[in-house]
C-alpha cells in the first residue's frame, strides 16, 4: 500500500463536500450568514459553472486570519467538539472554502470596518494565498467561483445538458427563498448572466417574508401557528383548513419550508405527517400526490440535535424524536381535527350495507339488526378500535388495519353457515325487481320501456371482411431503412438510427467472412458486434444518425411550411354568399380618442399687465428680460413662466432637470472600468484598418514600470475602456470595460472610433456610443425622479438661470423630446387687449 499525496486527497474529499452549483451558493450563503450579513447577493454566469459570486455586507474577515481563511479545518465558530452542543451558527467544520478551493478557481474580496480599503486574494488549491491587491468593494465579503470542477471533467460533463443547467438554477433559487421566509430581515437578489432572475427586499415578519416570495393569493389561504411544549417550540404559517387545494398544496415539495433552529432540513418523518394530515381535509384522491405550502419552524435546545450528518447538512438527528413527531402530530390535530386515513377505494372494497348475508348480519325491519356477539368478541372489538385510534403515523403496521365503526360484528363461519339465507321485506318496503345472474351476463337485464328492447350503452363495431383496406404503412424492422414517411405529397425517406448505419456498413464484412451463413445467423452476428462496439465506434455512428435526423426534421418544417402558406379558398358557388354576408355585418364604431387633459388657468391680463408697466417704470428699462417665474400650479407641479415680458409659459420642472442631467452626465461622467479576466486583443481585423489607426494615433499617457503604456484620451476613458499598449508584444489589448452598462464590448468601442474617424467628434458628448448615450439618459431621469416635487420661487428662479446658461433659447425639450416650456398666451400690449381678456388659442391651455 501507498499513501495517497495530499493534493489528490484533498480533490478526493472536497468532491463530496461540493458537488453541484447549489452546494456551493449554500456553503458561501452560510458563512455570510453567520458573518450577520444583512444583505446577500448571488450573481452566476453560464448556470454557475464559469462563474458564480456570493457577495455580502458582514464583518469581514480580519487582516490576520485572511492566510487560513481557506485552509481545511480553521474555523472561527468552533474550538472542540463540546461547542456542539451549543451550536448557533450554519457552519461549524471549516472545510467550505477549502474544498471549493481545491475544484475551482477562488477569489475573496473583504473589508472589516476597521480598515480603510478592502483586500482582494486570490487562492491557490490549497487554499494558500497567491497574490493580494486593494480594491474598491464597500465592507464585508465577495466570494467570487470561476470553472468550477475544471479539474473533473466527469463532474462539469454531467452539466453539459441545458436540462441539468436550468435545474441548478432552480435550486439555487429554491435555497434562496427557504432563506428568504426563515429571516425576514435579510436582502437577497439572484442574478444570472447580469439579468435579476429572483429578488426580495427586507421585510418586517414572516408574513410578509411568505407574501413576498409565494404571493399574496397563498399567503392569504395560511394560519398562523405557535405551540411551546418542554424544551421545544413550534411556530410557522399551515394552510387553512379547507382552503382552496390548488393554491395551498404543490406538485413538488420545494414551496414546503421545514426548519429545525431555523437550518433548512429534509425530514421525511416530519414531511409525512404534513402531507398526510393535510390530504385528508379533502375528498378525492389528488391531494395524495401534492405537497402543502407551510413553513414549520422547529426549536429544540442545541445539545439534542445532531447536524453532523451529511456533508450539505440537510440531515439532522433529532435526541428525542418521537417526541418531536408527537408534538407535530398534536399541532396538526388541534388545527385539522382527528382523521383516519382514508380507506381504499370503494370500488375495490364492498360496502358494508351491501354485503351478502354471510357478511354477519341479518336484515330485519327498516335497517339491519346486528347479530348478538359475546363478551368476549365485543371486548376484542373495543381493543382493536383503540389500537386503531392510538397509533402513530410511523407504524406501518397500524395503518393496514381498517376499523368498521358502523355498528356491524366479526362473526365466524358457523354462525354465518347456521343464518338465513334472506329476511322478509316489511310491508311498508317496496319491493325491487329481481335480476338473475343469466339475465345480466346476457345484457337483458335492463331494457327500454318505450320499445322493450335491452338497453346496449356499448356499441361494438366490427370491421366489414369483404372491404379491403388500403394501406400502405410498411412494418419497420431493426436496422431497416425502408420506412417513408408522406409530407406534403412527397416521400421522405426516415431518418436511420445508429444501429441501422453500423448494420449498413458490416453486414458485407460479415458475409465475406461467413459466406454460408444464414439470414439469422449473419443478423446475430451483426448484433453481437454491435453490442460489443467500443464507446468511441457508438459515438461515431450516433453523430451519423444525429445529422441524418436534423436534415430530416429540417425538410419536414419546410414542407410544413409550405402546406401552411396554402390558402384554401371557398368555392366560386359559395363566394358571392360569403361576400353577401361579410358586407351585411356591421362596421364597428371607431372610437373617438380621448380627450387631452386640460385645466383653465385663472389670471388677470389686465392684473399683470398694469404689474409689468409698474416693474418697467421702476427698473427704467423696456420690460423684464429672460425668463420669470410669476406663480404655482399646485395640481400639476408646474411653474407659470414669463418669457421676455411678453409670453406666458409653462415649466414642466422634470423634464427640465432631466435634460440639465442629461447633459451634465454627457460632458462630465466617467463610467468605471471593471478589470477583465482575459483582456481583448485589438488588431486590425476586429475593429478595421482605418479604425486601428484612429485608435494607435489617440493620446497616451505615462510609461508604466514594465515599458506599458495605457491610453489616457477622454474619449476612451469617459467611456469605460481602459486600452494598453504593450511594447515587447506589440500589441494592443482592452483590460478593462465598464460593467455598469450592460453588454458594452468591442462593437461600442468600434462606435467610438467610427465617430472620431468619420464625424470627426473631437468632444466626449459627441464620441459617446449608443449604449453609453442611453445609460445615461436613464441615470438622468433617475436622478431627476429623487429631487423633491415642490420647488420655491428661488428654487425655480436658480433653475431657469441654469437652463438659460447651458441649454440657451433653442434647445427646450427633454431627453424623451418633449417640451419643458409650453406657450399658453402672450401679454397685451395695449388697455383695450388686456380689458377683453385676451388669451392665447384653446389647444394651449392644455397641460400635460
Amino acid at each position: 500500500m501507498k499513501q495517497l499525496p495530499a493534493d489528490t486527497v484533498r480533490l478526493l474529499s472536497s468532491s463530496q463536500v461540493v458537488t453541484s452549483v447549489v452546494s456551493v451558493v449554500k456553503e458561501l450563503m452560510e458563512n455570510s450568514l453567520d458573518a450577520g450579513a444583512s444583505s446577500v447577493d448571488v450573481k452566476l454566469e453560464n448556470f454557475g459553472l464559469d462563474r458564480t459570486e456570493v457577495r455580502d455586507n458582514g464583518c469581514g474577515i480580519k487582516a490576520a486570519d485572511a492566510p487560513v481563511m481557506a485552509v481545511r479545518h480553521f474555523t472561527s465558530k468552533i474550538s472542540s467538539h463540546e461547542d456542539l452542543e451549543r451550536l448557533e451558527t450554519y457552519g461549524f467544520r471549516g472545510e467550505a472554502l477549502g474544498s471549493i478551493c481545491a475544484v475551482a478557481e477562488v477569489t475573496v474580496t473583504t473589508k472589516t470596518e476597521e480598515d480603510d480599503v478592502s483586500t482582494q486574494y486570490t487562492l491557490d488549491s490549497s487554499g494558500g494565498i497567491v497574490s493580494q491587491r486593494p480594491s474598491h468593494l464597500g465592507a464585508g465579503t465577495s466570494v467570487s467561483v470561476a470553472k468550477l470542477f475544471g479539474k473533473l471533467p466527469v463532474r462539469r460533463q454531467f452539466f453539459s445538458s441545458v436540462r441539468k443547467r436550468k435545474e441548478e438554477v432552480r435550486k439555487v433559487q429554491d435555497l434562496l427563498m427557504a432563506f428568504a421566509v426563515i429571516k425576514p430581515e435579510l436582502r437577497l437578489t439572484l442574478a444570472h448572466n447580469k439579468v435579476v432572475v429572483w429578488q426580495k427586499a427586507k421585510v418586517a415578519d414572516h408574513r410578509s417574508a411568505l407574501v413576498a416570495t409565494l404571493g399574496a393569493s397563498t399567503v392569504a389561504n395560511l394560519l398562523p401557528v405557535h405551540q411551546e411544549q418542554q424544551e421545544m417550540v413550534l411556530d410557522g404559517f399551515l394552510p387553512k383548513p379547507g382552503a382552496d387545494l390548488s393554491l395551498t398544496s404543490s406538485s413538488t415539495s420545494d414551496k414546503t419550508f421545514i426548519f429545525i433552529n431555523k437550518r433548512p432540513v429534509q425530514q421525511k418523518d416530519i414531511l409525512k405527517l404534513l402531507r398526510r394530515h393535510h390530504s385528508s381535509q379533502y375528498p378525492d384522491d389528488a391531494a395524495r400526490h401534492r405537497f402543502p405550502v407551510l413553513l414549520l419552524n422547529i426549536t429544540v435546545c442545541p445539545s439534542s440535535l445532531d447536524v453532523n450528518v451529511t456533508p450539505d447538512k440537510t440531515q439532522v438527528l433529532l435526541h428525542n424524536k418521537e417526541a418531536v413527531l408527537a408534538a407535530v402530530e398534536a399541532l396538526l390535530v388541534s388545527l385539522y381535527g382527528f382523521r383516519p386515513e382514508k380507506q381504499p377505494d370503494p370500488e375495490k372494497q364492498p360496502d358494508p350495507e351491501t354485503l351478502p348475508p354471510a357478511a354477519g348480519c341479518v336484515e330485519t325491519g327498516q335497517k339491519t339488526e346486528s347479530r348478538k356477539v359475546s363478551d368476549d368478541d365485543a371486548g376484542q372489538s373495543a381493543a382493536l378500535q383503540r389500537q386503531a385510534s392510538s397509533c402513530s403515523s410511523s407504524s406501518s403496521m397500524a395503518d393496514d388495519w381498517i376499523v368498521n365503526q358502523s355498528g356491524f360484528s366479526l362473526c365466524d363461519d358457523e354462525a354465518t353457515r347456521s343464518r338465513p339465507q334472506s329476511a322478509e321485506p316489511g310491508p311498508e318496503e317496496p319491493r325491487q325487481p329481481q335480476v338473475s345472474a343469466e339475465a345480466w351476463s346476457r345484457g337483458t337485464a335492463l331494457t327500454d320501456p318505450a320499445s322493450g328492447e335491452p338497453l346496449r350503452p356499448v356499441s361494438i363495431h366490427r370491421p366489414d371482411p369483404e372491404v379491403k383496406r388500403s394501406g400502405n404503412a410498411i412494418t419497420e424492422k431493426r436496422a431497416a431503412v425502408t420506412p417513408y414517411n408522406m409530407i406534403s405529397s412527397r416521400a421522405l425517406k426516415a431518418p436511420p438510427s445508429a444501429a441501422s448505419l453500423f448494420e449498413k456498413e458490416i453486414r458485407s464484412e460479415v458475409l465475406m467472412e461467413r459466406p454460408a451463413a444464414s439470414l439469422q445467423e449473419v443478423s446475430a452476428a451483426v448484433q453481437n458486434r454491435w453490442e460489443n462496439l467500443g464507446d468511441e465506434g457508438r459515438k461515431r455512428f450516433e453523430e451519423k444518425a444525429r445529422k441524418s435526423q436534423d436534415l430530416h426534421d429540417q425538410r419536414t418544417r419546410l414542407a410544413a411550411a409550405k402546406l401552411q402558406a396554402q390558402k384554401r379558398k371557398a368555392p366560386l358557388s359559395n363566394q358571392q354568399l360569403l361576400d353577401e354576408l361579410f358586407s351585411a355585418q356591421p362596421q364597428k364604431k371607431k372610437k373617438a380618442p380621448p380627450p387631452k387633459p386640460w385645466q383653465p388657468l385663472p389670471c388677470s391680463m389686465a392684473v399683470l399687465r398694469q404689474r409689468l408697466r409698474r416693474l418697467s417704470a421702476q427698473s427704467g428699462a423696456t420690460g423684464p428680460r429672460g425668463l420669470h417665474p410669476v406663480g404655482r400650479l399646485a395640481s400639476q407641479n408646474a411653474w407659470l413662466i414669463l418669457c421676455g415680458g411678453r409670453r406666458l409659459m409653462l415649466l414642466n420642472p422634470f423634464r427640465a432637470e432631466e435634460a440639465l442631467l442629461f447633459q451634465r452626465l454627457q460632458q462630465d461622467h466617467i463610467l468605471p472600468a471593471a478589470r477583465l479576466q482575459n483582456p481583448l486583443l485589438l488588431t486590425d481585423r476586429n475593429l478595421g484598418a482605418a479604425e486601428f489607426e484612429t485608435l494607435c494615433s489617440m493620446e497616451k499617457g505615462a510609461a508604466e514600470p514594465d515599458g506599458s503604456v495605457f491610453f489616457s484620451d477622454p474619449r476612451l476613458v469617459a467611456n469605460g475602456f481602459r486600452i494598453k499598449l504593450s511594447p515587447a508584444e506589440r500589441h494592443l489589448e482592452a483590460t478593462a470595460v465598464a460593467d455598469c452598462v450592460p453588454f458594452l464590448g468591442l462593437e461600442d468601442l468600434k462606435e467610438v472610433l467610427t465617430a472620431v474617424l468619420r464625424r470627426k467628434a473631437a468632444t466626449v458628448p459627441q464620441s459617446r456610443p449608443l449604449k453609453v448615450t442611453n445609460y445615461l439618459k436613464a441615470e438622468a431621469v433617475r436622478l431627476a425622479r429623487q429631487l423633491p416635487s415642490d420647488l420655491c420661487g428661488e428654487e425655480v428662479e436658480e433653475l431657469l438661470q441654469r437652463t438659460e446658461r447651458r441649454l440657451g433659447g433653442t434647445d427646450r425639450t427633454c431627453i424623451h423630446g418633449r417640451l419643458f416650456l409650453q406657450h399658453l398666451a402672450d401679454v397685451p400690449s395695449t388697455q383695450q387687449e388686456a380689458g377683453a381678456g385676451l388669451t392665447a388659442p384653446s389647444n394651449t391651455h392644455s397641460a400635460e
